[in-house]
């Protein structure tokens, strides 16, 4: 917590109307934001304002020293024509690095920037406009996917990678990808493409106060730390059609090309809904994720499947270690309220099994779920260390499942009214 401290801003201050943007729900503003944020990042930096309004744009490029500010009222509407998040930039798409369709707010190698205020980052995504990708008759995204993981494999250069028209890989809400000094403040996201909040190979990142208003859509996880060192999260409200909070570090043989973990991070004072998982490590694990903290947190939804979520494979590998919550309290899940599994899409066999070891969890309340436990380790490859303490579990209507666990550890756990030390 020392090391991280969000970027501070010059007392400039730039309205994106001055440059020509109008917010009537009409204009094309994406040149005049543009302006002003080359603008401001010229003078020496500060903060681009969008004041009240509905302002329609296509890819907004944050540069050194700005702060995007929305103001109370003010809507960014992203276009939903995929033309408008041309040319392609460098991206990281579900953990494989690749040139595509630029993410809605992007950045790219940039020092302390900000996208605060309490107005609204809108994807405008729905069932005809990019999430029809994932599925249903092609054209979709299932090619275009198959042939990325194989480009990785094959070890082609990622600048040889390149996707963007003519194909069906999403583009996130934002992403910001190796820049240091990140600040997301108050803001509201929601009906992103994909991911929501995506800070890839990050050092020093903020999110804080944020809203993810995001329960439908494929794949739309609501905040993906990826390769991040020094992160917090907190304060966030979040509402997903996948995991709530995901941190990841890249996937199979490319992540282990980039080799970067995800580490230190700190995630308190937040509230899950809806959401495969609430705080989740995975499934793209391949660069380690490590020493995460997760404090005060409150889950509950009969939409919320898992509470605490780890998964991974023997394709993925890394090493998952340091994870350590508290003071989580979870109403309703609809699945495991803890969940640690090693066989994330039935691939049981391969040539990198993840390291999972030292995970504690204490004071974790639960008050109705299926089950409180399922942990699967592989014969070959157990579950190591893992702690629970303090916790409680009522209303469990199904057995733990426990597979291939080595120093398995409950202490004042108690389940439906029993307790079930070891």
């Amino acid at each position: 917590m020392r090391r991280i401290r969000p970027p501070r801003f010059r007392d400039r201050w730039y309205d994106v109307t001055d440059f020509g943007a109008v917010g009537d729900d009409a204009t094309d503003c994406t040149a005049a934001i543009r302006a002003a944020i080359e603008t401001c990042h010229k003078h020496g930096g500060g903060h681009v304002v969008v004041p009240a309004g509905i302002f329609r744009t296509g890819a907004v490029h944050l540069l050194s020293r700005v702060d995007l500010h929305l103001a109370a009222g003010s809507r960014l509407a992203f276009s939903q024509d995929p033309a408008a998040y041309l040319p392609v930039v460098a991206t990281r798409y579900e953990g494989t690095e690749c040139y595509n369709y630029s993410p809605f707010v992007y950045a790219y190698g940039q020092r302390d920037i900000a996208v605060t205020g309490s107005g609204v980052l809108d994807g405008r995504a729905d069932d005809t406009h990019w999430w029809d990708w994932t599925g249903g008759p092609p054209p979709n995204e299932s090619p275009d996917k198959t042939l990325l993981i194989q480009m990785a494999a094959d070890g082609v250069p990622v600048k040889e990678r390149v996707f963007g028209a003519g194909h069906y890989l999403r583009p996130n809400l934002l992403q910001f990808n190796r820049c240091t000094n990140v600040l997301l403040d108050g803001i509201t996201v929601k009906d992103s493409p994909m991911w929501n909040l995506h800070p890839v190979l990050c050092r020093n990142v903020t999110i804080r106060d944020v809203v993810v208003d995001s329960p439908n859509g494929p794949n739309n996880d609501g905040i993906d730390p990826e390769s991040c060192t020094d992160v917090l999260i907190e304060g966030c409200t979040i509402s997903t059609g996948d995991d709530c909070i995901a941190f990841k570090s890249g996937k199979d043989a490319d992540g282990r090309r980039v080799n970067v973990p995800t580490r230190y991070a700190v995630v308190r004072n937040c509230e899950m809904a809806d959401g495969n998982g609430g705080v989740t490590a995975g499934s793209e694990t391949s660069g380690g994720i490590m020493d995460i903290f997760v404090r005060d947190c409150t889950m509950s939804s009969p939409r919320l499947e898992r509470a605490i979520r780890i998964k991974s494979n023997p394709d993925r590998g890394g090493t998952i270690a340091n994870i350590d919550v508290r003071r989580v309290t979870v109403g309703q899940a609809a699945d495991s309220v803890i969940e640690i599994v090693l066989n994330y899409a039935n691939v049981t066999t391969g040539a990198y099994p993840p390291d999972v070891h030292g995970i504690s969890i204490s004071q974790l309340t639960a008050a109705a779920a299926p089950r409180a436990l399922n942990l699967l380790g592989l014969p070959d490859d157990p579950l190591r260390d893992i702690r629970l303490h303090d916790c409680r579990f009522d209303a469990m209507s199904e057995e733990n499942v426990i597979q291939d666990v080595e120093g398995l550890r409950l202490d004042q756990v108690w389940i439906n009214g029993t307790r079930v030390d070891n």
